[in-house]
């Protein structure tokens, strides 16, 4: 990423203490800038989904800021909800109505005009690449066709920051790199990205740069190839493992 780029989310000294001295993250400090790709990637119970729901405006943080498009996550969660989509691991949509359908629904919950809405519909319509399959009822589509419909509904209002948690989970090899290339192709576009994910094949394929966590602590930020060539390994899988158990 350019220096000069904006700032989409600056984070800083992000923490969340559950009782005295037990924080689930500390300290967490970085930026996500347009157009950018940013993974954050640690062992399970590192503080991964702690913190971006801290960012989400889902959970309140203990100490530190988090500002998104100029907003912060403190004193201007409203704001913030309103500049960004948070699409977690666990997401789903209702079997019953269909894919347009679905899409109507959510356009009417975040558009404030029914011009708008139309346009969220056709957007999100694109994205999802289902064609006609849009008609069925919901009930009647893979794994794979309803996460494109999900991230369709998280992608179609064109959020500052898209805020997506283990976004191919599940998937099958063909269903993932549709998605993968579907984040690629928005990020080009300008849009920015928070992901999570334990798929450290997808995070090197689609991510600008990674964060690494563990144990609360973000310990090391950057570029896929700049964490590779630093710790002397031959992929992602083999940084993440010398980086948590130096830690």
């Amino acid at each position: 990423m350019e220096n000069e780029t904006k700032k989409v989310l600056e984070v800083r000294g992000l923490s969340k203490q559950y009782k005295k001295g037990v924080y689930a993250s500390q300290n967490v400090t970085f930026d996500v800038h347009e157009g950018e790709i940013f993974a954050l990637i640690g062992p399970n119970g590192a503080g991964k989904t702690t913190t971006i729901r801290m960012i989400s405006t889902l959970l309140k943080a203990t100490e530190g800021d988090a500002v998104v498009d100029g907003h912060s996550i403190l004193t201007e969660p409203e704001k913030v909800r309103r500049a960004i989509t948070y699409l977690p691991d666990e997401a789903g949509a209702y079997k019953t109505m269909t894919g347009t359908g679905y899409l109507e629904f959510m356009a009417g919950i975040y558009a404030e005009t029914k011009e708008q809405a139309a346009e969220f519909v056709k957007r999100g319509s694109e994205i999802s690449e289902l064609g006609d399959r849009l008609k069925d009822k919901i009930g009647s589509y893979s794994r794979g066709m309803i996460r494109k419909l999900l991230l369709a509904r998280a992608m179609m209002p064109k959020p500052s920051l898209a805020i997506l948690d283990e976004p191919t989970s599940g998937l099958d090899i063909i269903n993932a790199l549709d998605i993968r290339r579907m984040i690629k192709q928005l990020a080009s576009q300008g849009m920015s990205f928070l992901l999570s994910s334990h798929n450290m094949l997808e995070i090197e394929y689609v991510s600008d740069r990674v964060g690494i966590i563990a144990k609360g602590h973000l310990l090391e930020v950057g570029t896929p190839a700049e964490l590779k060539e630093k710790y002397g390994t031959r992929n992602l899988e083999e940084v993440f493992e010398k980086v948590v158990t130096q830690q």
